[in-house]
């Protein structure tokens, strides 16, 4: 038994492998002192140029003065998505470098992988086969793989769980099927991702089968890895050494989380989630779920329900393209409800048009709000709730999460996008009909808010609470159980997004705002301290 971690290559998705050069060399320091067997240094490619600083590298030798001169015994390797690199880039081993390198695939280049595996094995290094999904494969398949892979006699065949999907009875069945097949020389190994919790319990299920095979589990340090993460290297090698007397050394592993591992897992939490969990039960990459979530207008079961409706062959590799295609597809289901729209019409006409957005401004400078929707000649709506502090005259809701939300009393007062289920709203206007063309922004309830306004006919909107995100999550909400976790890229591509949208609105829609914002210059208007775009 055999323990591979892989944190500077798996764990590289929560960073963007951004580990810092001096990072990356404690990393593998702290992992050789530990004595794990086998250390992953990151990716080979040729689609990014090479920066000292990531664990994404373009040739062997950037590798050269993270590795110790002396291996004693330790493999150091790195891993090739194949189609990412060139065969001819691959220089011959040496030994002054990587001793190993694992090539992953997919089902569908499974032939030309195995090809450029075997390449990889007459260059003279140890040559990983992982065969990505592996419970994708059927029966007939896995075994013609294996087949394939013995003819190349490969260091190590993986078992890989991309999606964390993988019970115990499926893993041991799919472990006695290659130890029955595989040639004794080649090395097991297992590859898992924490989507349902089993890493650590398959891991030990593994861990007690009796073979004379080499058996290699992957780790990574806290989990950290896509999504859910991985196995932890720590709580694994603590149950090696306490059931197999094996004498893996804990504290180097410690201050890397200590020291290194906390501050990423602080900016960008990884480990399970129920959209995780929702991924793996539907066998669809954790991509999809990631990029579900962040649209933070869906409940779960919406989430459930868009991944019941993805095609199976679309599962494996995620497409954003497609995910748009299908969260679009999903969310402009459900019925008009235009009976009150004549009613809704003269309730706007001749009036100043209010929104009331739930950024945190509307609570700081409430009085202001409250002056404002109290004026004569106000029509006040609020956006995806019901603002506290002042009785509004509509909600305009499209967030389905939020909707439910909202107080029954209050539901005949909504004006809802039809995505909206409910029945018992004042108005349910075309959801797709108020979609726009920008990345980020396309379908912000503030912005679908101003087009549902700009179509019947109001020439000028006042904003309030439309403050832009801050990094500091508890600085976006007016109520601190809307409070969102939002990755500070998301945020700033969010606020660039939002500043272009209400800028192209304004040519056609006067755009007045009423409180703080990031998403216009402060500028006098009409004597009211507001500012405003056109």
């Amino acid at each position: 038994m055999r323990v591979l971690d892989c944190t500077l290559r798996d764990g590289g998705y929560c960073n963007e492998w951004h580990f810092g050069e001096n990072n990356i060399k404690k990393i593998i320091e702290g992992l050789t002192e530990s004595g794990v067997n086998i250390i992953e240094c990151g990716f080979l490619t040729n689609k990014i140029p090479h920066n000292s600083d990531i664990t994404k590298f373009n040739h062997i030798e950037e590798l050269t003065k993270f590795i110790p001169k002396n291996h004693e015994g330790k493999i150091y390797c790195c891993m090739i998505n194949y189609g990412e690199y060139n065969l001819a880039d691959i220089r011959e081993c040496d030994n002054s470098s990587i001793d190993a390198i694992r090539v992953a695939f997919h089902r569908k280049d499974m032939i030309a992988a195995l090809d450029f595996c075997r390449g990889v094995k007459e260059k003279g290094y140890k040559c990983f086969v992982q065969a990505m999904v592996s419970l994708n494969y059927s029966d007939e398949e896995f075994l013609e793989l294996i087949r394939r892979v013995n003819a190349i006699n490969p260091y190590a065949f993986y078992i890989v769980d991309s999606f964390g999907t993988m019970k115990r009875k499926e893993l041991i069945r799919l472990f006695y099927t290659v130890e029955h097949s595989l040639n004794d020389n080649i090395a097991i190994g297992w590859h898992s991702h924490n989507n349902m919790q089993l890493s650590y319990s398959n891991a030990q299920a593994l861990a007690d089968i009796h073979t004379k095979r080499d058996v290699i589990i992957d780790s990574s340090i806290h989990g950290m890895g896509r999504g859910a993460g991985n196995l932890n290297t720590e709580l694994f090698l603590d149950y090696l050494n306490e059931n197999f007397s094996t004498n893996y050394y804990l504290k180097p592993i410690l201050i890397i989380i200590d020291e290194i591992i906390n501050n990423f897992y602080e900016r960008n939490h990884w480990g399970y989630s129920l959209p995780n969990y929702l991924s793996a039960r539907h066998n669809v990459h954790p991509n999809y779920a990631r990029y579900f979530s962040e649209k933070q207008t869906m409940t779960f079961e919406n989430m459930d329900e868009i991944f019941e409706m993805m095609d199976e062959n679309r599962r494996v590799a995620f497409n954003e393209k497609y995910a748009e295609e299908l969260y679009i597809r999903y969310m402009s289901r459900g019925e008009i409800f235009l009976e009150h729209e004549s009613d809704l019409k003269e309730a706007l006409k001749m009036k100043k048009v209010l929104l009331i957005a739930p950024g945190k401004s509307v609570a700081d400078e409430k009085q202001k709000i409250i002056n404002f929707v109290e004026s004569p000649n106000v029509c006040s709506i609020s956006i995806n709730y019901d603002y506290p502090f002042a009785e509004t005259d509509f909600i305009f809701i499209s967030n389905i999460r939020r909707y439910r939300g909202i107080d029954e009393s209050k539901r005949s007062k909504c004006i809802a996008t039809s995505n909206i289920s409910s029945t018992r709203v004042y108005l349910r206007t075309d959801y797709k009909k108020l979609l726009g063309n920008e990345k980020n922004t396309y379908d912000n309830a503030g912005i679908m808010a101003i087009r549902f306004l700009r179509s019947f006919g109001v020439k000028e909107v006042y904003l309030a609470g439309f403050d832009g995100y801050s990094h500091d999550i508890d600085e976006n909400y007016i109520n601190d159980d809307m409070t969102l976790v939002i990755r500070r890229a998301v945020a700033d591509a969010r606020n660039e997004a939002m500043k272009k949208a209400l800028l192209s609105l304004s040519e056609s829609i006067k755009i007045i705002f009423v409180t703080s914002t990031r998403y216009a210059p402060k500028t006098r208007g009409g004597g009211d301290n507001s500012s405003h775009l056109q």
